[in-house]
C-alpha cells in the first residue's frame, strides 16, 4: 500500500476551474496505477477518472471527459485532477486511490486498496 494525501478542492462557480492533487509516500508510487471518484451526498461513490501504471493510458467517465484531465508526475509522487468547465453536478468529495493494478480494474472502486482522506468541490449555480 500507499499513503495519499489529497490538496486544491474548494469552491468554485459555474464553468470555472480546480486542480486536485494526490501526494503518495511509502512505496513506489510509479508501480501502481491511480484513480479519481467521488461521492456527492446519499450517492455512492462513482469512478471519474484513472491512469495505468504501464504505458500511464488514461480513462474517464462519460460525465468528465473532455473536461477533467488526470495526469502523474512519478518523480514527485504526486497524481492530479485538473479539473475545467465544472457544473453543480460535478459537487462532490473526491478521493485518490491507487493499486498495482491492470486498467481494466481501474473502473472498480473495489480494486483499490489504498485511498486518500478526501477533498470537497463544491461548485455553485
Amino acid at each position: 500500500q500507499v499513503q495519499l494525501v489529497e490538496s486544491g478542492g474548494g469552491l468554485v462557480r459555474t464553468g470555472g476551474s480546480l486542480g486536485l492533487s494526490c501526494a503518495a509516500s511509502g512505496r513506489t508510487f510509479s508501480r501502481y496505477a491511480m484513480g479519481w471518484f467521488r461521492q456527492a451526498p446519499g450517492k455512492g461513490r462513482e469512478f471519474v477518472a484513472g491512469i495505468s501504471w504501464i504505458g500511464g493510458s488514461t480513462y474517464y467517465a462519460d460525465s468528465v471527459k473532455g473536461r477533467f484531465a488526470i495526469s502523474r508526475d512519478s518523480d514527485k509522487n504526486t497524481g492530479y485532477l485538473q479539473m475545467n468547465n465544472l457544473k453543480p453536478e460535478d459537487t462532490a468529495v473526491y478521493y485518490c486511490a491507487a493499486a498495482s493494478i491492470m486498467w481494466s480494474r481501474l473502473y472498480n472502486a473495489n480494486s483499490y486498496d489504498s485511498w486518500g482522506q478526501g477533498t470537497q468541490v463544491t461548485v455553485s449555480s
